[in-house]
């Protein structure tokens, strides 16, 4: 696998901080202060969402931080308790806001996991070309509002207008463009429109141009260098400890991404590099996104050179709502569509899980039947839960300064996070 390469020389304005600290460091060392316990958010820019941390400050010095999440009070488990398995999907979509097209694929694969059902290929392909949309409008949003954090604005306005362009495209594809619902258990709600293909071959080729030039504007920039590098170091170890998943996982030089380690959706079949990191602070969680939005622009040029052709939904018909044609014109298809519209899919007993490598990390669905069209339970894995975890260990010795870089660097959602 590629490792992401950090080919610079430390900024003479980042050392000469470096030593201006050093030294106020030597000089205060014998003064002993009260220590101060600081309170930042819920409602607060640098802290990405309802997000409040607990600070315990000695000077400009983080002793202590306690992350606390419960805000949103969503309680999206127990509402999956008592839907249809298809009634879910537009909750999925309030998971991870920025990927929505990513969580509805997420969750009708467990969902047909239990099934037992297999996509057909085209299926598959249009699954692929939704998740690969999504993580690419997700690292779009995580590098601009981490540049915008350390002050770099630009670069956040590059980045918001391409993600807009995605949202047209999903606006052509869904219906919507923030809450899609596309996909279905068992397929997605119709087929590729119209000029799609050509619509989006034509933003690959102007999005590739554009990411090299954030490239230029950040990746050597004395600024953003300076408040990124050897800042918020994960380790290899505490990244496997602490179960994170992703960018921030591949940027502590784990190699491990479910694409490659568990594929899924046929993945196998497309030629992609996982980047990897060295250090594990803020800057390689960059360039691992970075170079992540290169990947997949790879990936979706390999699908549409040979998107298959066909159905795109299972061939099981009587888990499936059937055509609304023959719903108006035959009275066992009116039957079959009350049926599966009041009592939902089918499911046999049993327990699965299913985890895929979304923008954030892995998202996982653990479903356990009864039987019926009902989950007895369902739990989900939600990837910026389980990477705020570390915070508590990230945080502590940091500079208060700080916060926005790190807390930007790991780009969590709290939408999945109070679920």
């Amino acid at each position: 696998m590629p490792t992401v390469t950090r080919d610079f020389e430390a900024p003479d304005a980042a050392s000469k901080a470096a030593r201006q600290l050093e030294a106020i460091e030597e000089t205060t060392t014998d003064l002993v202060g009260e220590k101060l316990t600081l309170n930042m958010g819920p409602s607060h820019p640098a802290t990405h969402g309802v997000l409040r941390l607990v600070l315990e400050l000695d000077g400009e010095i983080i002793e202590k931080a306690d992350p606390v999440v419960g805000y949103l009070h969503r309680g999206d488990e127990k509402i999956a308790e008592n839907m249809h398995y298809n009634q879910f999907v537009p909750y999925t979509d309030r998971l991870d806001y920025l990927a929505p097209l990513a969580n509805n694929v997420a969750y009708a694969c467990a969902v047909e996991k239990l099934m037992g059902w297999e996509l057909p290929e085209r299926g598959k392909a249009i699954r692929v070309l939704c998740c690969e949309l999504a993580r690419i409008s997700s690292h779009l949003l995580g590098v601009g509002v981490f540049a915008m954090d350390v002050g770099a604005m630009t670069v956040f306005l590059y980045t918001f207008q391409q993600r807009e362009y995605i949202y047209n495209m999903s606006e052509q594809l869904t219906g919507a463009r923030f809450t899609t619902s596309y996909t279905r258990v068992g397929g997605q709600i119709r087929d590729l429109p119209e000029g799609f293909v050509e619509t989006l071959k034509a933003y690959l080729d102007d999005l590739e141009p554009v990411i090299d030039e954030i490239d230029k504007l950040l990746s050597r920039n004395a600024i953003f260098i300076g408040r990124t590098k050897d800042l918020g170091i994960i380790s290899k170890a505490d990244a496997v400890a602490y179960g994170i998943t992703g960018p921030n996982l591949r940027a502590s030089g784990v190699d491990y991404d479910l694409r490659k380690a568990r594929p899924y959706l046929d993945y196998e079949k497309y030629e992609f590099d996982v980047p990897i990191g060295t250090v594990g602070d803020c800057y390689d969680r960059y360039l691992i996104r970075m170079e992540e939005m290169r990947q997949s622009v790879r990936i979706l040029r390999q699908l549409l050179a040979d998107l298959p052709g066909g159905p795109v939904n299972v061939a099981d018909a009587k888990g499936l709502l059937p055509k609304k044609e023959r719903v108006l014109m035959k009275m066992e298809e009116l039957i079959h569509h009350f049926i599966i519209a009041t009592q939902g899919i089918d499911a046999p007993a049993g327990e699965v899980y299913f985890g895929a490598e979304n923008p954030k990390g892995e998202l996982g669905f653990y479903i356990c039947s009864k039987g019926g069209g009902v989950p007895y339970r369902l739990k989900i894995r939600s990837p910026s839960f389980v990477n705020l975890s570390i915070l508590p260990k990230l945080l502590k010795g940091e500079m208060l300064s700080d916060i926005p870089s790190i807390l930007g660097s790991l780009d969590f959602v709290m939408g999945e996070c109070d679920r």
